[in-house]
């Protein structure tokens, strides 16, 4: 079975960070929330709080087939600021792992020349920060093992693609179909 963690920082967008997580554990894919604040409860930039499943700290990163980065404003630059993570997506890239990343959080990539000479997408008026890439705007962009997606709106569209590439394309459209997603 495949393994993806999702990352939980203080500011996060609510909607990109459960919506992946809902679709990829109905998926199959085990699939671990993992705050990076010190502490279970992470603070949703929408005034709602979630509690991770764990914490950073300690947890094997190298169990997990995909690292997935939400965005939010706060949320993305939380995301930055934590070495273990910052260290273990440049560790999954040069491996080839799958690094999944929507909204404002491929900014990050894009600083950590991730991705230099692939398609990307991200949030409006965010794509100078997508450093290198060839800068998309469509929903959803898969360049070699490097996922990303736009922002709030295309969270269901991304939860699918994440399931197709740990599965694949008939458990992502059934998983789409049974969640009333309109054309599936």
């Amino acid at each position: 079975m495949s393994r993806a963690a999702v990352f939980y920082a203080d500011g996060f967008e609510e909607v990109e960070a459960l919506a992946p997580v809902d679709l990829l554990r109905r998926g199959g894919v085990d699939t671990v929330t993992v705050s990076i604040m010190g502490r279970e409860v992470v603070h949703g930039s929408h005034g709602i709080d979630i509690k991770a499943d764990t914490v950073i700290e300690g947890l094997d990163l190298d169990s997990f087939d995909m690292l997935v980065l939400p965005g939010g404003k706060l949320g993305h630059e939380n995301l930055e600021k934590c070495r273990i993570l910052m260290d273990k997506v440049k560790e999954f890239d040069k491996k080839g792992k799958y690094v999944a990343a929507i909204c404002a959080a491929p900014t990050i990539l894009g600083r950590l020349g991730i991705l230099k000479g692939r398609d990307a997408t991200c949030y409006g008026g965010m794509e100078s920060a997508l450093e290198g890439a060839n800068k998309l705007t469509d929903p959803v962009v898969v360049s070699d093992h490097i996922i990303t997606s736009r922002g709030m709106g295309t969270g269901i569209e991304f939860g699918l693609k994440l399931i197709e590439v740990l599965t694949d394309k008939n458990n992502a459209d059934k998983i789409g179909s049974s969640v009333m997603v309109p054309g599936m």
